[in-house]
């Protein structure tokens, strides 16, 4: 079957551009000019990834974002024709998986589809795995903690993985950026720092006496949680 790429934006001429433009990379395309419109199509069809404009009619692709991780894990890559650093900042602590600056290239928001869509195939087929009271299945992208679920966005539960597939090796800022985005970028560090802090306080990690993710102070963050269900690691 073709992934199903839905696209959100009050623009319908880049709306057609866009469709004919995956379509010829083996994506199925539909859109919604409106972002209701576009709630309801991801709970009527079920894309593969979202590709969600900023500037929308009635709610604003922010709050489009948020109202779509609420319910969803769908991936979601953001499209925004703002400049500032900021702007782009909030869509990826709101659980966006990538973004795009406007005006860009068909061809730079395929490569990007691509590699979103990579990440999460990678994830699917992977075990359920279990360190002390923490539980994390791979392929419902969901984690436990003393068998209560953890409200983790994609953004959170992705750097919980990336740590995972590393214990006990330190990744700094950059690795862990270029690991989650694809990119590396000085100014999105405090983001990284802002996902580690919410998911420690999800997982009910001290900062001072964690059990499973540690701050290297000055270099990045490591998993030192230790495995309990005695399965091959993730590597």
């Amino acid at each position: 079957m073709k992934p199903l790429i839905l696209i959100i934006d009050d623009d319908e001429k880049l709306n057609k551009l866009l469709t004919a433009f995956l379509a010829d990379f083996g994506y199925e395309v539909i859109s919604a000019v409106h972002p209701h419109k576009g709630l309801d199509k991801i709970k009527q069809q079920n894309p593969a990834l979202v590709v969600l404009d900023v500037m929308l009619p009635d709610m604003n692709g922010f709050e489009v974002c948020r109202a779509i991780r609420s319910e969803y894990t769908v991936p979601v890559i953001m499209l925004t024709a703002r400049g500032e650093v900021t702007d782009r900042i909030v869509g990826l602590e709101l659980g966006a998986d990538d973004y795009l600056a406007k005006p860009f290239e068909p061809r730079e928001l395929v490569a990007r589809i691509q590699s979103v869509l990579r990440r999460v195939s990678a994830i699917m087929d992977l075990p359920i795995q279990r360190f002390g009271e923490l539980e994390i299945d791979y392929t419902k992208r969901e984690a436990r903690c003393n068998n209560l679920l953890v409200d983790l966005t994609t953004n959170e539960f992705n750097a919980l993985l990336l740590l995972v597939k590393h214990p006990g090796k330190v990744l700094n800022r950059d690795q862990i950026l270029q690991e989650l985005r694809g990119m590396d970028c000085e100014a999105f560090n405090r983001s990284v720092d802002i996902t580690m802090s919410r998911l420690r306080q999800k997982l009910g990690d001290d900062p001072k006496q964690p059990q499973y993710i540690k701050t290297v102070w000055g270099t990045g963050y490591v998993f030192i949680g230790e495995r309990t269900d005695h399965a091959d690691s993730l590597d």
